[in-house]
């Protein structure tokens, strides 16, 4: 017996036409009568970047100012995905109501995908694939990659179009 849906995990990186992947996340959730909980993984700054940045900053003030950066960062993206998941479902008012959790978060992006699937009990997890680099990087992008090798769930990898879409988060 298949399981139930019920939660739909849809995760995005925010990339021109990530969008694309939302539409397949709702017509999952209608299909299912499920919530969908939108998340964005703001990646850890790599240890380049951090040394870097201890050249230009005080280090007592590195925290700190790291703090507000990244709580800064966070509520604009948030509020960034809200617009867009209302301005998506604008006539569809039911739908809408599906969209339960926004949730932004600091750290590795397959790792937060993997943690955020097992904290809201999602059945499923839809997230987009752009394809960059060396052959679409052997036809799945790398974080999708790593997702799948580690998760119990089913994931749906939504294949990017190329070229435009009629929706972007782009444009928020």
């Amino acid at each position: 017996m298949i399981p139930k849906i019920q939660n739909v995990l849809y995760a995005t990186d925010l990339s021109k036409n990530s969008a694309y992947a939302f539409r397949y996340a709702v017509n999952t959730a209608r299909k299912h009568d499920a919530k969908i909980h939108l998340l964005h993984v703001i990646e850890t700054p790599s240890p380049a970047a951090e040394a870097m940045l201890m050249l230009h900053i005080d280090p007592d003030k590195i925290d700190q100012r790291r703090r507000e950066s990244q709580q800064n960062l966070v509520r604009r993206i948030e509020e960034r995905l809200k617009q867009f998941s209302e301005r998506e479902l604008r006539d569809d008012s039911e739908t809408l109501k599906r969209v339960v959790g926004i949730h932004v978060v600091v750290g590795d992006p397959a790792s937060e995908i993997l943690n955020k699937t097992d904290e809201l009990d999602c059945d499923t997890v839809i997230m987009g694939t752009n394809g960059k680099g060396a052959i679409s990087h052997t036809f799945l992008g790398n974080i999708s990659e790593r997702v799948l090798r580690r998760i119990r769930k089913p994931v749906y990898i939504i294949p990017l179009p190329k070229g435009e879409t009629d929706i972007t988060l782009g444009e928020i």
